[in-house]
């Protein structure tokens, strides 16, 4: 039987919803997986080109073939790689990656966990503030939201996958227009003033948050 080839040169070769097809065919006991760079698919994969099913099956089988041993996480993949994909997605290909709430969870802690890599501490006061990020919707577990404290203290950041009781602010959205906040594709301001977020605390802090991170274009 034929090796499959995962290298960059051969998956160039393919468009996106071809990419897409290959990893779902693809097990974590695949000869050639050591081949297969996170990055590269990040890379490659134009979402744009993509229906919404075929982005949620980009993300669910990178999950799998983690889960199952493949060096192909997404926690393994390049910050700027990472946000860049998730900006170029679609609101709707956004909502059919978090319907299903164990991918919903993966996500959003991904980017959360990412939050460090993006930090401009330059733009940061002295001093201790805490951001709370409500994300409603039920995630794994069957939880009503899933709950993030970020704080900033002494120019540093941190993330808490928690409820924060000294909270400056807290902020109430969809994961979809967390994840388009926070890639660049929408302002704070604007959703506000749309109603796609709702704002508990200091107005101010939160329109001056997301000033604070280097968000990457797309």
């Amino acid at each position: 039987m034929t090796q499959t080839d995962l290298g960059e040169a051969a998956l160039s070769k393919l468009k996106s919803s071809e990419l897409v097809a290959l990893l779902g065919r693809l097990q974590a006991d695949d000869p050639a997986i050591g081949d297969l760079d996170v990055d590269v698919v990040g890379r490659l994969v134009d979402p744009k080109k993509l229906k919404n099913e075929e982005f949620a099956s980009l993300l669910s089988n990178l999950a799998r073939l983690a889960d199952a041993g493949a060096d192909v996480d997404l926690a393994k993949m390049d910050a700027t790689n990472f946000a860049k994909l998730i900006a170029r997605a679609s609101d709707d290909q956004l909502k059919a990656a978090t319907a299903d709430p164990a991918l919903r969870t993966r996500v959003l802690d991904e980017l959360f966990r990412r939050m460090d890599a993006h930090f401009l501490p330059e733009r940061a006061r002295d001093g201790r503030v805490v951001m709370q990020f409500r994300v409603s919707g039920k995630g794994n577990g069957g939880k009503e939201t899933d709950d993030y404290a970020v704080t900033i203290a002494d120019r540093k950041c941190s993330v808490e996958k928690s409820l924060a009781p000294d909270a400056k602010t807290t902020i109430t959205l969809s994961p979809a227009n967390l994840l388009k906040l926070a890639t660049g594709n929408a302002g704070a301001k604007m959703m506000f003033v749309r109603g796609k977020v709702k704002v508990s605390g200091s107005i101010g802090f939160a329109a001056g948050f997301m000033k604070m991170f280097e968000v990457p274009s797309a």
